[in-house]
Formats: structure tokens, sequence, C-alpha cells
């Protein structure tokens, strides 16, 4: 394993920690994970899903978070769908915080054809127009998006899939 002790700075374990503000606050936690909106200009319901635990590779997720992750991502991503109606639900792995590797979170972020059109970008170059764009939800945009999610979590935990 590599030495995965939380830096400072770690922008994810603050955020999870409260010790930075979350619009929105947490949607969802397990035992080894937890669900919150994104930062950022992304698109409204874009979640990020993060181990609680401090790892910067996915190589050194234990045997616990690895048997969680999947179906997380899975609810996640029924959840923006069931909230957001996309055209696709885009799911990728963020790490990297500055030029070294950082704590890993998976992004579930809705996509809309009419984004990646105006945008003229689809796929990995997506989320970087989005940036380079900078339009970011508004917070009682996220607000409202947190509330409607909750709930759909604990109905995805307690009886199977969203739908």
């Amino acid at each position: 394993m590599r030495d995965d002790a939380p830096a400072d700075d770690c922008f994810a374990c603050s955020l999870t920690a409260g010790v930075l503000p979350l619009v929105g606050g947490e949607l969802h936690r397990t035992a080894h994970w937890v669900v919150e909106h994104a930062v950022g200009p992304l698109e409204l319901g874009t979640m990020v899903v993060k181990p609680l635990r401090h790892v910067c590779h996915v190589a050194d997720l234990d045997a616990a978070e690895t048997m969680e992750l999947g179906p997380l991502l899975q609810e996640a991503s029924a959840v923006a769908t069931e909230l957001c109606r996309p055209d696709q639900v885009y799911v990728c792995l963020w790490s990297h915080s500055g030029l070294r590797p950082g704590h890993i979170h998976f992004v579930v972020e809705p996509v809309q054809r009419s984004s990646v059109v105006e945008l003229a970008a689809g796929g990995p170059t997506y989320q970087s127009h989005r940036f380079r764009e900078g339009v970011e939800p508004t917070p009682t945009e996220v607000e409202a998006f947190c509330e409607a999610a909750r709930p759909l979590f604990r109905r995805v935990v307690a009886g199977g899939a969203a739908s």
C-alpha cells in the first residue's frame, strides 16, 4: 500500500469533514464511501462518489471498499437518471490534485445531448469544455437537486433500483 495519509490541503477530505462548505451537503454515505454533489462547472446533478478514507490509487482500495464501489456507482447513476433524464450518464475517475495523484473520486455526470451539441464536445473532451466555459449550477439548483436525491438513495438501498 502507498502512503495515502490525508494531506492537510486535501480538498476532498476537507469537503467530507465539513471543513469547507459544501452546497447541498452529503447525499448518501455507506460504510466506506460518500456521495456529494460535484463542485464546479459540471452539469446539475453531477455527483462525486469518493472513499471516506484518503485513497489516491484504485489499486489501494481494500476489499470492503471494492465490494461497495460497483453497486454505489450504479445507484448514483440511477439517481441521476431518475432526476435528470439524461441521454447518457458519464462515470469517470478523477484523482490528480495539482500535478500529483490526489484523493480518488468518481464523477457521475448526467449529460444531455443539447449540452454536447452546444459545446461541440462529447466523451472525454466534454468535461474539459465545461470547465473552460465555467458555467456552474446555482446554489439554489444544487440544493433542490440534493433534497430530491437523498430519499432516492435511501429507496435504492432499502428496496432495489430507483425507478
